[in-house]
Formats: structure tokens, C-alpha cells, sequence
């Protein structure tokens, strides 16, 4: 046991919850004041239920024994098992790394409302986000990090470029795809009604991004400070770029720029702890490129209403940041630029089999759950809000 790896992992995991409710604020103020709560309180309502999901069943099918590289064991059933004693190959208590992960399963899941947002049944999303959780987010943590099969192909993902943000963006286009466009979606107005909400959402996460890849180290190493550094460079690389293509085609907005840096924190997630922080430039500036041109070119099409664009940001951005972990990989792992090509064809195959069987699960979770007890709330509750309509309390007075 070493307590300064635990302190560090400890204040890591505090630094992920407080990203939770800076989703629901980034959310919250690019929405219409009407949905507002709604919004924000999609993170909270996670941060309860997906909390009791992982400690209940979701640790023991990602972190349990093996079973055919696709799920874990029932060992852990109830954190059997899971206690103040050093977890093996690691220099802290086992509840520590239980609760660090739980923070990415509950965060993960908050992605992904950025999609439905202004339309979905609060029951539906509690009975869907319960549902995605334990079929989607836990077998693909255990592929990546519990000894599945993915980790066996030799797989890189240092935070959770693939565990957590492709997984939620790919799975947010295939819920928008089922749920179905908002109410004059294409035709009516519908600005973000607080973009300083929105500024101090994204200023949390940045925050809270470094305990995100940083903590990821699992110790209080130079890992852990090479994340960290490489986590900001990004960041600044990504909010930097899109504030200046931003400003090409119209002005340098605020909401732009907080969501170029959001693409550049997804992007260097799974490459955080793999590649120096000079290389996060490229990343950065990469993400910012990808996502700006995959948000255009998706509200362009107005063929599906990702509201938020989760998909964009966190889905593609977070591809190229896998991809490029491949090729810029150096510490710990060699990637195509430090001569090894193979790691570049494993991370793109990962990708691959990531994205469709988040999409393919996720849409059929969503079908089942509409067909069940119906996505999505009425029309005169769409109209009035969610807010008023599933909540029974307004924001604003």
C-alpha cells in the first residue's frame, strides 16, 4: 500500500464526480430555458442510480474474472470481495480503484443525454440509462480494462478514448436516431438560452478532466504528471483551433470555444499516459478540425437531431485521439511513429468493433424501452417543457 498513490487516486475520483455535474451544466445552458432543469438534473439522477447500478453488478461484470474475454464473473457481486486491502498489481485498496471506475461509469452514461434532450420521458431515460449501463458500458469496460478481449489484441486506452467516449457518442446517434428530431427541429429557433452556464460547465470539466486521465495512472507517478500536462496541451490545442475556424466563418464565440476544448480533452483521453505532451498538440488541433466539420456536416444533413452534439465531440473526437494513440504512442507503447505500424491497425480495429457494437446494442436497447413504456414525453409537453411537464418546476421566474 502506497498512501500517497491512494490520496492521489482518492482526490482523482472526487476531481471525475465533479464532471458530472459540469455535463449537466454544459448541457443545461445550450438548451431552451424551458428545459433547462431537465437538463442539468439528467447528471444528478446518474450520479444516484448508476452509482447503486456499479456497485451492485456493474464492478463484477467489467473488473471480475474473465469469462471468454467478453464479460466478468459474478465474483464481485455486491463489491464482494472488494475491500481496504491492496488490489493485487496495484499500491492501493481495491475500493479505491472500485470507486475511481465508478465515476467513469456514471459519467459515461451522463454523456450520452446530451442527445435526447427536450423530448425523452424522464421514466424511459432512468429505465434506458439503467439498461445501457449494464449491457453496453460494463462489457466494453471489461474488454478494454478487465482482461477482455480487446486488452488481448493489445489494445490502447488510457483513460477511455474507447471505454467511455466512443462508446457514448457512437450510442448517442443511435437513441437520437430512434427517439426522433425535437419538435421544429430545422425550422424553429433553438439557441442556447445561458451560454455562461455553459462556460462554467466546460471550465468544471477541464477541471475535472485532470483527475479523468491523470488519476488514470493509478498512482502518484510521472505517468500521472506526463497525463496531466499532455491533458491541458490538448485542451488548449483543440479550443485554440476551433476558436480560430470559428472565427474564420463568423466571430470567435464563446460556445465554441469551450466545446473545441471539450473535443480536445476526449481526443487525448485514450492517449493521455502513451504519448508526450508535444504529440497532444497535433491531437488537439486534430480533434478541434474532426469536430467542427462533423458538427457541420451532421446539423447540415438535419437527418438526425443529436441535439448536443455528442456524437461530434466526444464520438469522432475521441476516434481520431484512439487512432492517434497508434501513431504517436511512445511511453509505455510503441506506436507508427516510434516503428511499430501493427499498433495503429489494432487501435483502428478496436474502433471498429466498438462502434458497431455500441450503435447495434444501444438501438435495440432504445426500441425495446419505446416499444415498452415510450421514449418520448407528449407533444403539449414537449411544447410547454420538460421542466414543467416532467419536473413540475420551472428555472426561471
Amino acid at each position: 500500500m502506497n498512501s500517497a498513490d491512494n490520496a492521489w487516486v482518492l482526490f482523482s475520483a472526487a476531481l471525475v464526480l465533479l464532471m458530472i455535474p459540469g455535463v449537466g451544466l454544459f448541457y443545461g445552458g445550450m438548451v431552451r430555458k424551458k428545459n433547462a432543469i431537465s437538463t442539468i438534473i439528467f447528471s444528478f439522477a446518474i450520479m444516484g442510480t448508476i452509482s447503486l447500478q456499479w456497485i451492485l453488478v456493474g464492478y463484477t461484470l467489467a473488473f471480475g474474472t474473465d469469462i471468454g474475454g467478453v464479460i466478468g464473473g459474478l465474483d464481485h457481486l455486491g463489491l464482494r470481495g472488494v475491500g481496504m486491502e491492496a488490489m493485487e498489481g496495484l499500491s492501493i485498496p481495491s475500493l479505491t480503484f472500485m470507486i475511481f471506475q465508478a465515476m467513469f461509469a456514471v459519467i459515461t452514461v451522463s454523456l450520452i443525454t446530451g442527445s435526447y434532450v427536450e423530448r425523452i420521458k424522464f421514466s424511459s431515460f432512468l429505465v434506458f440509462s439503467l439498461a445501457w449501463a449494464t449491457l453496453v458500458y460494463d462489457p466494453i469496460a471489461h474488454w478494454v480494462w478487465g482482461g477482455g478481449f480487446l486488452s488481448a489484441m493489445g489494445a490502447l486506452d488510457f483513460a477511455g478514448g474507447i471505454v467511455v467516449h466512443i462508446s457514448a457518442g457512437v450510442s448517442a446517434l443511435a437513441i437520437a436516431m430512434v427517439i426522433g428530431p425535437r419538435r421544429g427541429f430545422g425550422r424553429d429557433p433553438m439557441e442556447p438560452h445561458n451560454i455562461p452556464t455553459t462556460v462554467l460547465g466546460a471550465a468544471l470539466l477541464w477541471f475535472g478532466w485532470f483527475g479523468f486521465n491523470a488519476g488514470s495512472a493509478l498512482a502518484a507517478d510521472g505517468i500521472a504528471a506526463n497525463a496531466f500536462v499532455a491533458t491541458n496541451t490538448s485542451a488548449a490545442a483543440a479550443a485554440t483551433t476551433w476558436m480560430f475556424l470559428s472565427w474564420r466563418d463568423r466571430a470567435p464565440s464563446a460556445l465554441g470555444i469551450v466545446t473545441g476544448a471539450v473535443a480536445g480533452l476526449a481526443a487525448i483521453t485514450p492517449a493521455a499516459g502513451f504519448v508526450t505532451p508535444i504529440a497532444a498538440v497535433p491531437i488537439g488541433v486534430g480533434a478541434a478540425i474532426v469536430g467542427y466539420y462533423a458538427i457541420l456536416f451532421i446539423r447540415g444533413g438535419r437527418r438526425v437531431d443529436d441535439s448536443l452534439d455528442v456524437l461530434a465531440c466526444h464520438g469522432i473526437g475521441s476516434t481520431w485521439g484512439v487512432v492517434a494513440t497508434g501513431i504517436f504512442a511512445s511511453i509505455g507503447a510503441s506506436g507508427l511513429l516510434a516503428g511499430n505500424p501493427s499498433q495503429l491497425f489494432v487501435q483502428t480495429a478496436a474502433v471498429a468493433i466498438v462502434w458497431v457494437y455500441s450503435f447495434v446494442a444501444t438501438f435495440v436497447i432504445a426500441k425495446a424501452v419505446d416499444a415498452a413504456m415510450g421514449l418520448r414525453v407528449g407533444n403539449d409537453e414537449e411544447a410547454v417543457g420538460l421542466d414543467i411537464s416532467q419536473h413540475g418546476e420551472g428555472a426561471y421566474v
